[in-house]
């Protein structure tokens, strides 16, 4: 994720939710507060008098352009019996068909309640959302109430913009109350992290028009059509924002025609350029032949059983790959594009040098199951384990996160490493438990040796998950539990019914609810 220092989903526009009802209008009344982001973007984009036909262009999209108001609570992975506190947030979308609105899933994550209101209407309507892709941070919205909808417009979409071709950010970014548009040009098209869930890459287009708080989910405009969705900028430069493409966009609404959303395959390998002459000498790759190494292959994704370290992937579906990874007939492309436009079941098809013969490898595109732990998550609850007031929960990001910014890290290498590396799982074992806090009481005095461990066994059985130990604590007729621990030879010791009555007094004085 090394992307992640650089780049950040666009965090939409926070407000005191005591002041959010009085219309935003309060805010207008402290312009000192702003007068720093005034420079950065254009709070109402105006037309020459005389541009009639782009005047009228500019009045359609306002029609389209929507305002969304947003409660949002989550819970407390670190202390997953807790809920965050409620916060209040605005951003932006548009209207895509004659009732649906397309905005960021981060604009609408862990929402309690939303509203939304287009450009001159004064009341706010009630939103729920219809489907949300974390995976690439988009999500679909629906007003059940028909009056909204009242001399709207919705836009169409278009496809991907040149280079140096030029882009209108239209939405509500911070600084006032009206639609807001403003100008960029496409800098720059490329395979990268998005910032939300902080794992899953895609095609992004780079653009340096400035990409605000409030302006997530606003569209990017050029010739009238939509060309990408305003979602994350840059927190190393000045005005560099990102816009998810239409390619990403109409592969999020094929994939709910279904009515589910399923998310993306993943070709599950990691490759490494062949400049190298030594590397292509070795392996007996040819000067004239292009392509890629694969340096990894990761358990349980498409290529997994198909693929071996060492293989030299020349072509992806008959078009060629480069020296960097990247489709030789458009240089700015990942090959991995072609798998990510994929859905399950369908064919990949490699072109390849193993052992210096070439070859074709075909297999189908599937999902990672491991690959939803390594994702940031929202609106869900984390499962957890209390047991002699000792926390067990499921290694996830968003548990690391917390973990990380509490400081009780000491003894937690194995634990990250196991995150990351992605190919520690054993056979049968479909995630990691980690022990990494207790809730304080006699019964686990001397239980601070064991902190940030990973689970390995419990009285002798692999622990394969966290509900997986849950059925091993609750079924157990043993009096004493040993839990063993990855990397480390001595099992802790726990007296069964001495834990389960301490158990009723922790949860007691801890205020804990639910496991």
């Amino acid at each position: 994720m090394p992307a992640i220092s650089e780049k950040k989903a666009v965090t939409p526009n926070i407000m005191d939710s005591n002041k959010l009802m009085q219309k935003q209008k309060k805010i207008l009344h402290y312009p000192s507060l702003f007068a720093s982001t005034i420079l950065f973007f254009i709070s109402l984009f105006l037309i020459p008098l005389g541009a009639e036909e782009s005047r009228q262009s500019i009045d359609e999209i306002r029609k389209s352009v929507v305002q969304i108001r947003v409660f949002s609570q989550a819970k407390d992975p670190f202390s997953p019996w807790m809920s965050s506190g409620i916060s209040a947030s605005t951003g932006s979308g548009f209207l895509i068909s004659k009732n649906r609105i397309l905005t960021n899933a981060h604009v609408v994550s862990n929402a309690k309640f939303m509203e939304t209101q287009r450009n001159n209407q004064t009341e706010w309507y009630e939103l729920k959302v219809l489907f949300i892709a974390h995976d690439c941070d988009l999500a679909l919205l629906e007003v059940s109430d028909p009056e909204f909808y009242n001399d709207s417009n919705y836009l169409e979409l278009g496809t991907l913009p040149e280079l140096a071709s030029p882009v209108d950010i239209v939405g509500y970014p911070i600084g006032g109350n009206k639609i807001s548009v403003s100008r960029g040009i496409v800098s720059r098209i490329e395979q990268s992290t998005y910032a939300h869930s902080q794992i899953d890459s895609h095609l992004v287009v780079q653009v340096d028009a400035a990409i605000n708080p409030g302006n997530s989910g606003g569209p990017a405009i050029q010739n009238g059509k939509v060309v990408g969705v305003a979602f994350q900028a840059s927190t190393k430069g000045e005005n560099i924002g990102y816009i998810i493409p239409t390619a990403v966009i109409q592969h999020f609404l094929k994939d709910i025609e279904d009515g589910i959303y399923h998310g993306y395959v993943e070709l599950g390998i990691q490759t490494q350029s062949s400049f190298s002459e030594s590397h292509r000498q070795f392996y007996g790759i040819p000067n004239t032949e292009e392509g890629v190494f694969v340096t990894k292959v990761l358990s349980q994704g498409s290529a997994d059983g198909h693929l071996k370290p060492g293989d030299y992937l020349t072509a992806i579906d008959g078009r060629k790959i480069g020296r960097n990874g990247n489709l030789l007939e458009s240089n700015s492309i990942d090959f991995l594009e072609i798998v990510d436009n994929k859905f399950a079941g369908e064919e990949i098809q490699f072109d390849l040098i193993r052992d210096k013969k070439k070859m074709k490898v075909k297999f189908a595109a599937k999902k990672m199951p491991q690959m939803e732990n390594q994702r940031a998550r929202y609106g869900m609850n984390y499962d957890y384990l209390v047991f002699g007031g000792l926390v067990f929960q499921t290694v996830n990001r968003d548990l690391l996160e917390a973990w990380s910014k509490n400081g009780q890290t000491q003894g937690g290498s194995l634990l990250v490493y196991r995150f990351y590396d992605a190919t520690t799982l054993s056979v049968g074992q479909s995630e990691d438990v980690v022990l990494y806090r207790k809730l304080p009481h006699p019964i686990n005095s001397n239980s601070d040796f064991y902190l940030n461990m990973v689970v390995e066994s419990l009285n002798g059985v692999r622990v394969k998950n966290l509900n997986h130990l849950k059925e091993l604590v609750e079924s157990s007729k043993e009096k004493t539990l040993r839990i063993q621990f990855y990397g480390i030879q001595l099992p802790m010791i726990m007296d069964r019914e001495e834990a389960e009555r301490a158990d009723l007094e922790i949860k007691k004085s801890y205020h804990l609810t639910g496991n």
